[in-house]
């Protein structure tokens, strides 16, 4: 497979201007593509009319939907109605978008917490549909999860090609690191760089750290969708990841160890770990995309953490 096959096409990138957005914009423009990414303000993506004029204009040839309503587990906790509202409105109307406009194909970005919460690990794509997802982003995780059997159907109807891809938990540079929005790493980093720079005591940290989670560098993650934009076109879903799992206290243990913060971690059982476990098959990927990522955790920590450092004053002020 090879994105040169993208060079002279036009690629509708919803989300285009976000953490990971920026990145597959970069990655199709330096193949060659035409990238149509218009921002939140320009185009509202919850309006099914507004986005079906917006393809019937641009007639793009291929869609990559990364847009999304995201965050950490107290944001799910705070706002379920929103996360699934919103994720399912977008979702289902890009994908009308893409139909009405010509799109040949569609690669819509799911989510890992579309499994259910007692899946074997590794996570393997036929067990999607075995059981519900973790309750703390279950809303989020099941309109996600609604837009597979909506590719599938769209291509069993109209034509309309695709892929749908799963990608793990995704960290790195220019990451939300409010910590009322954030996820864990960007959390961790955050909460550690302050203490380590005020000399504190302790950072305290949700649940028991028991749980586990796999860690997707966001360039890695960027690579996989932009060969999957290239020509991949299957009904089966796709797992993005590193295959390699690791618990939150061993996460917490090494942003400790790589910030140079020398006090303990206060662990909050009275708050919830999410689902008790998460690590992916990844063979799939593999095989259909050509595709393994290529940055180890602590490479990408490291990173991370420096970017973090050098850009934090912004996010100091945050509440």
């Amino acid at each position: 497979m090879s994105t040169a096959d993208l060079g002279g096409q036009r690629v509708w990138v919803t989300g285009g201007h976000g953490f990971l957005g920026r990145r597959v914009v970069e990655r199709l423009e330096a193949v060659g593509a035409e990238v149509l990414a218009p921002p939140h303000a320009e185009l509202e993506l919850r309006d099914p009319a507004a986005v079906n004029d917006f393809a019937q204009r641009e007639g793009p040839d291929v869609v990559v939907h990364l847009a999304a309503r995201v965050g950490g587990i107290g944001a799910n906790q705070v706002h379920p109605g929103t996360f699934w509202r919103d994720n399912t409105l977008m979702g289902v109307n890009v994908l009308e978008a893409a139909r009405v406009g010509g799109a040949k194909r569609v690669v819509i970005v799911g989510t890992v917490c579309a499994y259910p919460k007692f899946t074997e690990v590794p996570f393997r794509e036929d067990d999607l549909w075995s059981g519900f997802p973790e309750e703390t982003n279950a809303p989020y995780g099941v309109a996600k999860r609604a837009l597979a059997t909506g590719l599938q159907a769209y291509r069993d109807e109209f034509g309309v090609g695709g892929a749908y891809l799963l990608p793990a938990n995704l960290y790195g540079p220019e990451d939300d690191f409010d910590l009322q929005t954030s996820h864990v790493i960007p959390a961790l980093i955050r909460k550690f760089v302050e203490a380590h720079d005020a000399g504190a005591d302790e950072v305290p940290a949700w649940g028991t750290g028991s749980a586990s989670r796999e860690f997707l560098y966001v360039e890695d993650c960027a690579e996989a969708i932009v060969l999957a934009a290239a020509a991949c076109n299957g009904p089966e879903p796709i797992n993005l990841g590193t295959g390699a799992e690791t618990t939150i206290r061993d996460l917490a243990e090494t942003i400790r160890r790589l910030v140079g913060f020398e006090g303990r971690i206060a662990w909050d059982p009275t708050k919830p770990d999410g689902q008790p476990r998460r690590s992916l098959d990844t063979r799939r990927a593999a095989d259909r995309l050509g595709w393994r990522a290529a940055t180890s955790l602590e490479e990408g920590l490291r990173t991370t953490i420096a970017w973090y450092r050098a850009a934090r004053d912004p996010w100091a002020r945050s509440p």
